[in-house]
């Protein structure tokens, strides 16, 4: 058996993670204000993503508590992307589909648009990216964007992600049924960025 035909992921959960500027960490049911205050409740946000905008706090405290209980399970891998300068998480980053006989993940995040643009993403998601390969014995990393959202594209591939293809009405968003973007790294690939 080569070695990237091993039985499945080796799963071992969100686990705290530090970068430069950032702490990425499970979620809490208290950060369910800071969710809501910081990205939830905003509809440009929300504009590409899967899930309406946040009503009430009360939702985003549902959703904090669901996470925060979800935590414990070690095929979940869900952080809150806190940003150390102010001490509150700003967004979210999360495993949103896998397969365990490719050992293949794929990632989702999401961002306050108060900090758009300024390389947090691309940091957090770096951050998941070596995390999963060395800790959970992942092979293939992918993400998917919304082709009318450039700007995510450009988070993946300053992450260290090839653009693949496009994959045609292939995913449905708040903006309905849409043609997505596929980009993604592999294990040795990742290896070889490091290694430069």
């Amino acid at each position: 058996m080569r070695p990237d035909e091993k039985d499945g992921i080796s799963h071992c959960g969100a686990v705290r993670i530090e970068t430069e500027r950032l702490i990425l960490r499970t979620f809490r049911h208290s950060d369910g204000e800071a969710m809501f205050r910081n990205w939830a409740s905003d509809p440009e946000v929300v504009h590409f993503l899967t899930w309406p905008v946040h009503e009430s706090v009360a939702v985003s405290n549902t959703l904090a508590a669901l996470w925060e209980q979800e935590a414990a399970m070690p095929d979940h891998y869900q952080w809150a992307i806190e940003l150390k300068a102010i001490g509150e998480p700003i967004g979210s980053i999360s495993v949103v589909d896998y397969n365990e006989s490719t050992r293949s993940v794929e990632i989702g995040y999401c961002i306050g648009r108060a900090w758009w643009g300024h390389g947090i993403v691309p940091e957090a998601l770096t951050a998941v990216c070596s995390y999963l390969f060395k800790e959970a014995g992942v092979h293939r990393i992918c993400a998917k964007h919304d082709v009318n959202n450039p700007n995510s594209g450009r988070v993946m591939i300053k992450s260290g992600m090839r653009f693949e293809g496009v994959q045609r009405a292939a995913a449905r968003n708040n903006q309905g049924i849409v043609d997505v973007a596929c980009y993604a790294v592999l294990e040795d690939e990742w290896a070889q960025k490091l290694s430069n």
